[in-house]
């Protein structure tokens, strides 16, 4: 070594000349004089080069493994071939191990192509594979056969799992460099091939958990629905019950004390001859017998209340017929395309139409009342008209007087205007062009499937 000579000034090669690759020389920091250690340099240079090389085409193998079993292997032997530059190339794992790995063996021939038919490749190929494949051990070879034939087995905990088999040719000769760069490579491949198949197992792991889970969700949703339904069919059955019972008790007690009285009203008359006595009792009377009536009809809601087979439409038509003065004519209109609304919605239309017949029926001295049932586009419009002598201006005005002073009296008038605004809508009082009361209610519908 001449240490003047160290570190060189020459910023340019020499002519005709070029610097070595990547800044290899400059890594092993040799700088001889001396001609006999020239020719070593050039060897080590050479072989760290190559190592480099394959170091670098196993790691590029070994990044595939996120790709699975079959990609990570055709990668290895790949890497196998390039760096030996091999003739043939022969991978294969070992029956009953490593069960989740794919392919199980796989070999290259000249020019990198795969063959998967191995009736079709050189019979010693063949018998090498199937040796790995069957765990035996690899028969010993002379020295010529060692320096252009490999084998290397690849293990996994102290266990072999399958190995690599290569052929180089003549001009190729294998030396302690390779033989510890294909251990690397199949220490590394080990090691992959179990990672692949514990993330293939985690994937159907999470993929089944995800199934679970939407199935659980699912599950859960019905439960759910489930219950609300079983609660509200238990508070139906209560609330059925509780309407049967007043029902019942109406017709036992109420109904028949009216019924007496009307009786007795009718025996009074009976003893009486002055005619201003007998208006007033004719006049009981007949406020007796639509008692009565009215009785009647309220305990035929209770008794039908919520049937499940009729709508709206179908409902309102039903109660033009139960217990209707016979002298009052009653029609029924649907306007638009009916849907299907909310069975609270349905029930506080039906009872506001109910309640505003019965106030036709008891006060207006009506001869014809009319229903009309309109669907527009996000809402619902109920009118009850009649040619009574109802005035819009004094039903507001029992409104405004029930509000000031709750004392029981227009109760009716107040349940409708309450279950319009449960509803989100509103009750109208206007003069009807049949001549007396309008009752109109606007109800918004929510949802697009309503729009008409």
């Amino acid at each position: 070594m001449t240490s003047a000579a160290w570190p060189p000034k020459r910023t340019e090669p020499p002519s005709g000349r070029s610097w070595p690759g990547p800044d290899l020389d400059a890594l092993t920091g040799l700088r001889s004089g001396k001609p006999s250690f020239y020719p070593e340099y050039r060897v080590s240079a050479v072989r760290l080069r190559r190592v480099i090389l394959a170091l670098e085409g196993i790691s590029g193998a070994l990044i595939r493994t996120m790709e699975g079993s079959e990609a990570l292997v055709r990668a290895v032997v790949e890497a196998a071939a390039d760096h030996l530059s091999a003739d043939w190339v022969a991978f294969a794992l070992v029956d009953g191990r490593l069960a989740d790995a794919q392919p199980r063996y796989l070999v290259l021939g000249p020019d990198g192509e795969e063959w998967t038919d191995l009736g079709l490749i050189p019979e010693n190929v063949a018998t090498h594979v199937a040796a790995v494949r069957g765990g035996h051990d690899h028969p010993e070879h002379d020295r010529d056969t060692a320096r252009r034939h490999l084998h290397v087995p690849v293990r996994l905990d102290s266990r072999i799992v399958g190995g690599f088999v290569a052929w180089t040719p003549r001009e190729r000769e294998i030396d302690d460099t390779d033989l510890s760069v294909m251990r690397i490579l199949a220490s590394q491949t080990a090691s992959a091939l179990q990672n692949c198949a514990l993330l293939d197992r985690s994937e159907k792991l999470y993929a089944r958990t995800a199934r679970q889970a939407a199935d659980l969700k699912s599950r859960n949703a019905e439960l759910q629905s489930t219950q609300e339904q079983l609660g509200a069919a238990r508070q139906r059955e209560v609330l059925d019950s509780e309407r049967h019972r007043i029902a019942r008790e109406l017709h036992d007690s109420v109904t028949q004390y009216a019924l007496s009285a009307g009786m007795h009203i009718e025996m009074v008359r009976g003893e009486i001859t002055e005619p201003r006595l007998l208006e007033h009792l004719d006049t009981a009377k007949d406020l007796t017998k639509r008692a009565v009536e009215q009785l009647r009809s309220a305990i035929y809601a209770l008794n039908h209340h919520e049937s499940a087979d009729q709508d709206l439409p179908a409902m309102l038509r039903q109660l033009t017929t139960v217990h209707m003065p016979d002298e009052l004519r009653i029609d029924v209109r649907i306007g638009g395309e009916p849907v299907p609304l909310p069975a609270d919605q349905e029930q506080s239309l039906f009872r506001i139409a109910g309640e505003a017949l019965f106030n036709t029926a008891m006060h207006a001295e009506a001869s014809r009342a009319s229903i009309r049932l309109a669907y527009r586009a996000g809402a619902v419009r109920l009118t009850v008209s009649d040619d009574g002598r109802g005035r819009p201006e004094e039903v507001r005005r029992s409104l405004k007087e029930s509000a000031l002073r709750p004392s029981g009296e227009h109760r009716g008038l107040v349940n409708m205007q309450t279950r319009a605004a449960e509803m989100g809508g509103a009750v109208t009082f206007r003069r009807a062009r049949m001549g007396g009361l309008q009752v109109q209610v606007d109800v918004p519908v929510a949802g697009k499937e309503h729009a008409r």
